[in-house]
């Protein structure tokens, strides 16, 4: 399988706390706000506080994604290359669920 990954940034190993670790929390902690944020979202029956959890929704995410791009920048995260079988197996039965849900409501 292909790997897609930057060079490493090496940070000091030991004890201490370094860069990665910090930038992984960060992410950690972004991802769950933004988790919770969306059930905020889905649960917001007042119109103004949807639009105000909808913003800080959207700058906790695009926070978020800044911090998975800095991670993988800095070669912390390798991605593998998806088998072009398996997207497309994936692709076909989602497919075909969705055209389930679809006939059930007519």
């Amino acid at each position: 399988m292909n790997k897609i990954q930057n060079p490493k940034t090496e940070v000091p190993k030991g004890l201490e706390i370094n860069d990665k670790d910090l930038t992984f929390l960060l992410l950690t902690c972004l991802k769950n706000m933004t988790k919770n944020y969306a059930v905020a979202l889905t649960e917001a029956s007042n119109e103004n506080l949807y639009k105000e959890l909808k913003k800080e929704f959207d700058a906790i995410s695009k926070l978020q994604r800044e911090t998975f791009e800095l991670i993988f920048r800095n070669g912390w995260y390798i991605l593998e290359e998806a088998d072009g079988a398996k997207v497309g197996e994936k692709y076909n039965h989602l497919n075909e669920c969705f055209n389930d849900l679809d006939s059930e409501e007519e």
